[in-house]
Order: structure tokens, then C-alpha cells, then sequence
């Protein structure tokens, strides 16, 4: 009888494992250097997508840094200066194109995190980091998945910016307790 959990779960593993392969240093160093000298970071998502990209938020607070999810009642207005995270795996979204586009007319630079070769965010983003994990609805070259829609992106997105929470906590030397230091303490 065979064991279809330690199957399914083996083919994800090998499917991520090929994502992270295709990328090194070079993919991130822009990214990482626009997110140490910019003091205000608002981060931008949707669906699971955004999910992932809301863990980032945390965790760049958590690292001392301003940081922002755009649908929080609470976030401020963004202009020059600031710098915009959005991921879509299509980088054409309807709501997305519009909010990063209102963005870009306040000044902002943007920063795009996609696997996709074609879209409308492609043509506005000041930076695109291509993270090459099938999306749904994306278009260009990357690792295919049999897994279902946008799930490959959607969970190398996660681990994509944790890893960029580990480089980023080397290289402005920030300590785990200063972290741990920041997390939420009233729970």
C-alpha cells in the first residue's frame, strides 16, 4: 500500500527545492540593500500571496524596522522616500495594479516579488525580484508545480522572506533577543 501523504509531501519538498536552487545572492542584494536604507516599508498582497507577505511585515518589525500592511486601518499615507513590497504571481491583478499604481503617483519605489515575465506591476516596479515557483495565472519561466493553482509561489514566498529576515538580521546585526524583544508581549 502506498504511503500518498509521504508522496504528496516529497514531490512539494522537490518542487520548492528546485525554486531555491535557480536562485543565490545576486536575485536578493538589490532587495535587501533598498530594505536596510529605507525607513518607512509598507508590504502588499493578496490571497495567500498576502498572507505570506503580511508574515514579512512582522518580521521586519520585529527587526526595527517601519513596516506596514497596506490594509491595516492603521497604516499612514505613503510618498517619496518609502518603499512599497508587493507580490504577485501574475504582476497583473486588477486591485493590485491599481494600489500599486496610486502608489507609484505618490513617489514611492516599488518592489515587485513575482515569477512572472508579463504583466502590468512588471512595467511600474523600480525593482523585480524573481522568485521562479509557478503561480497562478503567471507567465514566464520558472519551476512548474503539479501541485494545485498558485501553491508552489505561494509557499516559497514564505520561505523566500524568512530567509530575507535571516541575511537581514546578519547585516544590520540585530541580535534574536532584540527580536524577541520586539514581539507582541500582551498575549
Amino acid at each position: 500500500m502506498s504511503d500518498r501523504f509521504k508522496e504528496l509531501s516529497t514531490m512539494a519538498l522537490k518542487e520548492l527545492e528546485a525554486v531555491f536552487s535557480r536562485m543565490g545572492d545576486s536575485n536578493v542584494r538589490n532587495l535587501l540593500e533598498l530594505i536596510k536604507k529605507t525607513p518607512r516599508i509598507f508590504l502588499f498582497g493578496a490571497g495567500r500571496e498576502g498572507l505570506a507577505t503580511r508574515t514579512f511585515a512582522m518580521r521586519l518589525m520585529h527587526l526595527g524596522k517601519q513596516a506596514f500592511w497596506v490594509w491595516d486601518d492603521t497604516t499612514p499615507s505613503i510618498g517619496e522616500g518609502d518603499l512599497m513590497i508587493c507580490a504577485c504571481g501574475s504582476a497583473d491583478v486588477g486591485h493590485e495594479n491599481y494600489m500599486t499604481q496610486l502608489a507609484k503617483e505618490q513617489g514611492c519605489t516599488l518592489a515587485l516579488v513575482t515569477p512572472s515575465d508579463q504583466g502590468h506591476i512588471l512595467q511600474i516596479a523600480d525593482l523585480v525580484v524573481n522568485l521562479p515557483a509557478a503561480a497562478y495565472k503567471a507567465q514566464g519561466d520558472f519551476v512548474i508545480s503539479e501541485q494545485l493553482m498558485g501553491n508552489l509561489f505561494e509557499q516559497a514566498l514564505f520561505i523566500f522572506f524568512d530567509v530575507i529576515v535571516m541575511m537581514l538580521r546578519e547585516e544590520l546585526n540585530v541580535s534574536k533577543e532584540e527580536m524577541i524583544g520586539r514581539h507582541r508581549n500582551i498575549e
